[in-house]
Protein backbone atom coordinates (compact mmCIF):
# COMPACT_ATOMS: atom_id res chain seq x y z
CA UNK A 1 0.00 0.00 0.00
CA UNK A 2 2.71 2.26 0.63
CA UNK A 3 4.02 1.78 -2.52
CA UNK A 4 0.79 2.20 -4.06
CA UNK A 5 0.19 5.64 -2.16
CA UNK A 6 3.74 7.02 -3.01
CA UNK A 7 2.97 6.59 -7.02
CA UNK A 8 -0.70 8.41 -6.84
CA UNK A 9 0.56 11.52 -4.74
CA UNK A 10 3.28 11.56 -7.38
CA UNK A 11 0.99 11.18 -10.41
CA UNK A 12 -1.16 13.79 -8.80
CA UNK A 13 1.92 16.47 -7.78
CA UNK A 14 2.91 15.95 -11.75
CA UNK A 15 -0.23 17.34 -12.42
CA UNK A 16 0.20 20.85 -11.29
CA UNK A 17 0.58 23.67 -13.12
CA UNK A 18 2.11 27.25 -12.30
CA UNK A 19 -0.34 29.67 -11.53
CA UNK A 20 -1.44 31.03 -15.04
CA UNK A 21 0.91 34.02 -15.95
CA UNK A 22 -1.75 35.99 -18.40
CA UNK A 23 -4.63 36.30 -15.73
CA UNK A 24 -1.46 37.86 -13.62
CA UNK A 25 -0.74 40.12 -15.90
CA UNK A 26 -4.52 41.25 -16.76
CA UNK A 27 -4.90 41.07 -13.33
CA UNK A 28 -1.83 44.27 -12.56
CA UNK A 29 -2.96 46.09 -15.64
CA UNK A 30 -6.41 46.12 -13.97
CA UNK A 31 -4.87 46.78 -10.60
CA UNK A 32 -2.28 49.73 -12.29
CA UNK A 33 -6.02 51.59 -14.26
CA UNK A 34 -8.04 51.94 -10.75
CA UNK A 35 -7.94 55.27 -9.59
CA UNK A 36 -5.85 55.38 -7.01
CA UNK A 37 -2.20 55.48 -6.57
CA UNK A 38 -0.42 52.63 -8.17
CA UNK A 39 0.39 49.69 -6.05
CA UNK A 40 -1.35 51.20 -2.85
CA UNK A 41 -2.85 48.23 -1.18
CA UNK A 42 0.59 46.87 -1.66
CA UNK A 43 0.38 43.08 -0.33
CA UNK A 44 -3.32 42.74 -0.96
CA UNK A 45 -3.12 44.03 -4.81
CA UNK A 46 -0.64 41.12 -4.95
CA UNK A 47 -2.86 38.66 -3.21
CA UNK A 48 -5.36 39.41 -5.62
CA UNK A 49 -3.57 39.12 -8.44
CA UNK A 50 -1.76 35.48 -7.67
CA UNK A 51 -5.99 34.62 -6.43
CA UNK A 52 -6.76 35.35 -10.38
CA UNK A 53 -3.44 33.40 -11.30
CA UNK A 54 -4.56 30.51 -9.14
CA UNK A 55 -8.27 30.92 -10.92
CA UNK A 56 -6.65 31.52 -14.75
CA UNK A 57 -8.79 34.54 -15.30
CA UNK A 58 -8.94 38.11 -14.34
CA UNK A 59 -12.21 37.96 -12.31
CA UNK A 60 -11.95 36.56 -9.22
CA UNK A 61 -14.66 34.86 -6.29
CA UNK A 62 -14.19 34.60 -2.78
CA UNK A 63 -17.34 34.62 -2.00
CA UNK A 64 -17.86 30.88 -0.41
CA UNK A 65 -14.79 30.33 2.41
CA UNK A 66 -13.93 27.48 4.20
CA UNK A 67 -11.24 26.94 7.35
CA UNK A 68 -10.40 23.32 7.65
CA UNK A 69 -9.34 22.46 10.65
CA UNK A 70 -7.44 19.12 11.36
CA UNK A 71 -7.68 17.80 14.71
CA UNK A 72 -5.24 15.10 16.19
CA UNK A 73 -3.29 13.71 18.99
CA UNK A 74 0.26 13.48 19.87
CA UNK A 75 1.92 10.69 21.47
CA UNK A 76 4.94 12.96 22.58
CA UNK A 77 2.66 14.64 24.92
CA UNK A 78 3.52 11.66 27.45
CA UNK A 79 7.49 13.37 27.52
CA UNK A 80 6.06 16.29 29.45
CA UNK A 81 6.43 18.95 26.41
CA UNK A 82 2.76 20.59 27.24
CA UNK A 83 0.91 22.41 30.02
CA UNK A 84 -2.28 20.55 29.27
CA UNK A 85 -3.20 16.90 28.33
CA UNK A 86 -4.63 15.19 25.74
CA UNK A 87 -8.08 14.70 27.01
CA UNK A 88 -8.29 18.63 25.34
CA UNK A 89 -8.37 17.63 21.59
CA UNK A 90 -11.40 15.95 22.27
CA UNK A 91 -13.12 18.53 23.99
CA UNK A 92 -11.75 21.35 21.33
CA UNK A 93 -12.12 18.86 18.53
CA UNK A 94 -16.15 18.86 19.88
CA UNK A 95 -16.24 22.62 20.34
CA UNK A 96 -14.91 22.84 16.37
CA UNK A 97 -18.45 21.06 15.70
CA UNK A 98 -20.33 22.54 17.86
CA UNK A 99 -19.55 26.11 16.56
CA UNK A 100 -18.53 27.55 20.05
CA UNK A 101 -14.20 27.40 19.59
CA UNK A 102 -12.30 30.70 18.71
CA UNK A 103 -12.28 29.95 15.27
CA UNK A 104 -15.91 29.61 14.88
CA UNK A 105 -16.27 32.58 16.41
CA UNK A 106 -14.00 34.79 14.26
CA UNK A 107 -14.87 32.95 10.74
CA UNK A 108 -18.42 33.60 11.60
CA UNK A 109 -17.30 37.48 11.33
CA UNK A 110 -15.46 36.70 8.44
CA UNK A 111 -18.55 35.03 6.52
CA UNK A 112 -16.08 31.36 6.37
CA UNK A 113 -17.68 28.27 7.17
CA UNK A 114 -15.44 26.12 9.65
CA UNK A 115 -15.06 22.18 8.99
CA UNK A 116 -13.35 20.09 12.00
CA UNK A 117 -12.00 17.01 10.46
CA UNK A 118 -10.61 13.87 13.11
CA UNK A 119 -7.76 13.14 11.22
CA UNK A 120 -6.49 11.14 14.49
CA UNK A 121 -7.90 12.45 17.63
CA UNK A 122 -7.18 9.70 20.49
CA UNK A 123 -10.97 9.75 21.43
CA UNK A 124 -13.78 9.06 19.89
CA UNK A 125 -15.76 12.70 19.44
CA UNK A 126 -19.33 11.85 18.39
CA UNK A 127 -20.56 15.06 17.99
CA UNK A 128 -22.28 15.76 14.87
CA UNK A 129 -20.44 18.29 11.94
CA UNK A 130 -16.92 16.41 12.03
CA UNK A 131 -15.92 15.02 9.04
CA UNK A 132 -14.43 11.85 10.48
CA UNK A 133 -11.14 9.97 8.46
CA UNK A 134 -9.13 9.00 11.51
CA UNK A 135 -6.06 7.77 10.82
CA UNK A 136 -5.21 6.24 13.87
CA UNK A 137 -6.22 6.87 17.41
CA UNK A 138 -3.21 10.14 17.83
CA UNK A 139 0.67 9.62 16.86
CA UNK A 140 3.27 7.30 18.37
CA UNK A 141 5.49 8.97 20.69
CA UNK A 142 8.32 10.35 18.57
CA UNK A 143 10.88 10.70 21.04
CA UNK A 144 11.14 6.60 21.39
CA UNK A 145 10.01 6.02 18.02
CA UNK A 146 8.54 6.72 14.54
CA UNK A 147 5.58 8.97 15.17
CA UNK A 148 3.49 7.19 11.88
CA UNK A 149 4.47 4.19 9.48
CA UNK A 150 5.32 5.64 6.13
CA UNK A 151 1.82 4.42 4.99
CA UNK A 152 -0.04 6.19 7.66
CA UNK A 153 1.94 9.45 6.42
CA UNK A 154 0.96 8.86 3.17
CA UNK A 155 -3.20 8.16 3.92
CA UNK A 156 -2.70 11.28 5.77
CA UNK A 157 -1.53 13.31 3.16
CA UNK A 158 -4.32 11.79 0.55
CA UNK A 159 -6.73 12.40 2.89
CA UNK A 160 -6.44 16.32 2.91
CA UNK A 161 -6.01 15.89 -1.10
CA UNK A 162 -9.69 14.23 -1.07
CA UNK A 163 -10.88 16.99 1.51
CA UNK A 164 -9.39 19.42 -0.80
CA UNK A 165 -11.38 17.99 -4.07
CA UNK A 166 -14.35 17.84 -2.35
CA UNK A 167 -14.46 21.58 -1.05
CA UNK A 168 -13.80 22.32 -4.51
CA UNK A 169 -16.60 20.66 -6.02
CA UNK A 170 -19.00 21.71 -3.22
CA UNK A 171 -18.13 25.48 -4.64
CA UNK A 172 -15.44 26.81 -1.92
CA UNK A 173 -13.61 29.84 -3.68
CA UNK A 174 -10.59 29.53 -1.36
CA UNK A 175 -9.53 27.62 2.00
CA UNK A 176 -7.81 27.82 5.26
CA UNK A 177 -6.02 25.31 7.20
CA UNK A 178 -6.40 24.98 10.49
CA UNK A 179 -4.98 22.57 13.28
CA UNK A 180 -6.12 21.31 16.82
CA UNK A 181 -4.03 18.87 18.95
CA UNK A 182 -2.35 18.88 22.16
CA UNK A 183 1.75 18.25 22.00
CA UNK A 184 1.57 19.81 17.85
CA UNK A 185 3.73 22.49 18.40
CA UNK A 186 6.26 20.10 19.31
CA UNK A 187 5.77 17.51 16.04
CA UNK A 188 5.86 21.00 14.03
CA UNK A 189 8.79 22.34 15.89
CA UNK A 190 10.35 19.12 14.87
CA UNK A 191 9.38 18.78 11.24
CA UNK A 192 10.71 22.63 10.90
CA UNK A 193 14.02 21.61 12.16
CA UNK A 194 14.78 19.10 10.09
CA UNK A 195 13.03 21.22 6.59
CA UNK A 196 14.62 24.12 7.28
CA UNK A 197 17.97 22.84 8.57
CA UNK A 198 18.04 24.63 11.50
CA UNK A 199 18.93 23.92 14.97
CA UNK A 200 16.06 23.18 17.45
CA UNK A 201 16.61 25.69 19.62
CA UNK A 202 16.11 28.01 16.65
CA UNK A 203 12.51 27.18 15.79
CA UNK A 204 10.85 26.12 18.91
CA UNK A 205 9.01 28.34 21.03
CA UNK A 206 6.74 27.77 24.36
CA UNK A 207 3.65 26.62 22.34
CA UNK A 208 0.46 27.56 24.45
CA UNK A 209 2.75 28.00 27.62
CA UNK A 210 5.28 26.40 29.45
CA UNK A 211 7.58 27.01 32.29
CA UNK A 212 11.11 27.54 31.66
CA UNK A 213 11.50 23.75 32.93
CA UNK A 214 9.22 22.88 30.31
CA UNK A 215 10.36 24.86 27.92
CA UNK A 216 14.06 23.11 28.09
CA UNK A 217 12.53 19.90 28.26
CA UNK A 218 10.55 20.51 24.76
CA UNK A 219 13.66 21.32 23.44
CA UNK A 220 15.54 18.32 24.24
CA UNK A 221 13.14 16.35 23.52
CA UNK A 222 12.81 17.39 19.71
CA UNK A 223 17.05 17.40 19.53
CA UNK A 224 17.02 13.76 20.59
CA UNK A 225 14.15 12.45 18.40
CA UNK A 226 15.71 13.93 15.38
CA UNK A 227 19.00 12.16 16.31
CA UNK A 228 17.10 9.23 17.13
CA UNK A 229 15.61 9.15 13.62
CA UNK A 230 17.90 11.35 11.17
CA UNK A 231 15.11 12.20 8.78
CA UNK A 232 16.20 13.20 5.75
CA UNK A 233 14.56 16.41 4.27
CA UNK A 234 14.79 15.48 0.61
CA UNK A 235 12.36 12.51 1.87
CA UNK A 236 9.75 14.79 3.43
CA UNK A 237 6.83 12.15 4.04
CA UNK A 238 9.90 10.04 5.81
CA UNK A 239 10.40 13.49 7.85
CA UNK A 240 6.62 13.42 8.42
CA UNK A 241 6.54 9.80 9.80
CA UNK A 242 9.34 10.21 12.10
CA UNK A 243 8.52 13.34 13.95
CA UNK A 244 5.24 14.70 12.89
CA UNK A 245 1.43 14.28 13.63
CA UNK A 246 -1.76 13.54 11.60
CA UNK A 247 -2.80 17.04 11.25
CA UNK A 248 0.27 18.07 9.45
CA UNK A 249 -0.31 15.38 7.08
CA UNK A 250 -3.75 16.40 6.35
CA UNK A 251 -2.88 19.47 6.49
CA UNK A 252 -0.06 19.23 3.86
CA UNK A 253 -2.41 17.36 1.86
CA UNK A 254 -4.84 20.00 1.49
CA UNK A 255 -2.41 21.95 0.20
CA UNK A 256 -1.65 19.83 -2.61
CA UNK A 257 -5.08 19.57 -3.21
CA UNK A 258 -4.84 23.19 -3.17
CA UNK A 259 -2.57 23.41 -6.28
CA UNK A 260 -3.73 20.07 -7.67
CA UNK A 261 -7.61 21.45 -8.16
CA UNK A 262 -6.79 25.39 -8.43
CA UNK A 263 -8.38 26.47 -5.11
CA UNK A 264 -5.58 29.04 -2.77
CA UNK A 265 -5.15 28.12 0.45
CA UNK A 266 -4.17 30.25 3.18
CA UNK A 267 -1.87 29.77 6.16
CA UNK A 268 -2.56 29.65 9.61
CA UNK A 269 0.43 29.39 12.14
CA UNK A 270 4.05 27.72 12.39
CA UNK A 271 2.07 24.03 12.49
CA UNK A 272 0.66 25.00 9.06
CA UNK A 273 3.91 26.11 7.88
CA UNK A 274 6.01 23.39 8.30
CA UNK A 275 2.92 20.78 6.67
CA UNK A 276 3.50 23.66 3.76
CA UNK A 277 7.23 23.32 4.10
CA UNK A 278 6.39 19.30 3.25
CA UNK A 279 4.07 19.99 0.61
CA UNK A 280 6.69 22.56 -0.96
CA UNK A 281 9.21 19.71 -0.79
CA UNK A 282 6.72 17.00 -2.90
CA UNK A 283 5.89 19.83 -5.25
CA UNK A 284 8.13 22.85 -5.49
CA UNK A 285 5.11 24.55 -7.25
CA UNK A 286 2.36 24.70 -4.37
CA UNK A 287 3.54 28.10 -3.38
CA UNK A 288 1.90 29.38 -6.55
CA UNK A 289 -1.29 28.36 -4.22
CA UNK A 290 -0.43 29.33 -0.95
CA UNK A 291 -1.34 32.57 0.76
CA UNK A 292 0.40 33.57 3.92
CA UNK A 293 -2.08 35.36 6.51
CA UNK A 294 0.49 36.22 9.42
CA UNK A 295 3.63 35.91 11.15
CA UNK A 296 2.63 33.98 14.78
CA UNK A 297 4.99 34.13 17.57
CA UNK A 298 6.82 30.95 17.34
CA UNK A 299 10.37 31.19 15.95
CA UNK A 300 9.77 29.06 13.31
CA UNK A 301 7.17 31.47 11.41
CA UNK A 302 9.52 33.94 9.94
CA UNK A 303 11.90 31.47 9.19
CA UNK A 304 9.40 28.82 7.48
CA UNK A 305 7.53 31.65 5.57
CA UNK A 306 10.76 33.41 4.26
CA UNK A 307 12.19 29.65 3.24
CA UNK A 308 8.32 29.69 1.42
CA UNK A 309 8.64 32.99 -0.06
CA UNK A 310 5.77 34.36 0.87
CA UNK A 311 5.08 37.27 2.86
CA UNK A 312 1.87 38.11 5.27
CA UNK A 313 0.44 40.79 6.06
CA UNK A 314 -0.19 40.83 9.92
CA UNK A 315 2.12 40.65 12.37
CA UNK A 316 -0.26 40.23 15.57
CA UNK A 317 2.15 37.65 17.94
CA UNK A 318 -0.27 35.06 17.37
CA UNK A 319 -0.21 31.91 19.23
CA UNK A 320 -3.82 30.83 19.20
CA UNK A 321 -3.96 27.82 16.73
CA UNK A 322 -7.20 26.79 15.02
CA UNK A 323 -6.81 28.78 11.89
CA UNK A 324 -7.86 31.81 13.69
CA UNK A 325 -4.32 33.48 12.39
CA UNK A 326 -5.86 32.68 8.91
CA UNK A 327 -9.21 33.53 8.88
CA UNK A 328 -7.75 37.36 9.67
CA UNK A 329 -6.75 37.58 6.09
CA UNK A 330 -10.44 36.69 4.92
CA UNK A 331 -12.04 40.30 5.20
CA UNK A 332 -9.00 41.63 4.24
CA UNK A 333 -9.31 40.07 0.76
CA UNK A 334 -12.64 40.84 0.72
CA UNK A 335 -11.92 44.77 0.86
CA UNK A 336 -9.44 44.61 -1.48
CA UNK A 337 -11.64 42.48 -3.32
CA UNK A 338 -14.14 45.57 -3.58
CA UNK A 339 -11.82 47.75 -4.74
CA UNK A 340 -10.39 45.26 -7.48
CA UNK A 341 -14.06 44.39 -8.64
CA UNK A 342 -16.01 48.09 -8.30
CA UNK A 343 -13.33 51.33 -7.99
CA UNK A 344 -13.73 53.38 -10.99
CA UNK A 345 -10.73 53.67 -13.53
CA UNK A 346 -8.54 56.97 -13.92
CA UNK A 347 -10.22 56.78 -17.59
CA UNK A 348 -13.62 56.49 -16.00
CA UNK A 349 -13.22 59.75 -14.19
CA UNK A 350 -11.04 61.38 -17.20
CA UNK A 351 -8.36 62.03 -15.10
CA UNK A 352 -4.08 61.29 -15.79
CA UNK A 353 -3.32 57.89 -15.00
CA UNK A 354 -0.06 57.63 -12.17
CA UNK A 355 3.07 56.61 -14.14
CA UNK A 356 5.54 53.74 -13.05
CA UNK A 357 8.81 55.21 -12.55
Amino acid sequence: MEEYYRQQLECLCKNVRPADKGAMEASRTRWDGIAKPIGGLGLLEEMVTKIAGIAGEEEICLERKGVVVFCADNGVVEEGVTQTDSSVTAVVTANLARGTASVNRMASVAGADVIPVDIGVAQEVAEPGIRVCKIARGTANLHKEPAMTMEQALAGIHEGIRIAAGMKDAGYHILAVGEMGIGNTTTGSAVASVMLGAEPELVTGKGAGLSEDGFIRKRQVIREAIELHHPDPEDPVAVLAALGGFDIAGMCGLMLGGAIYHIPVVLDGMISISAALLARQLCPLVTDYLLASHVGREPACRLGLKKLGLEPPVHGRLALGEGTGAVLLFPLLDMAEAVYGQNRTFEDIRIKAYEKY
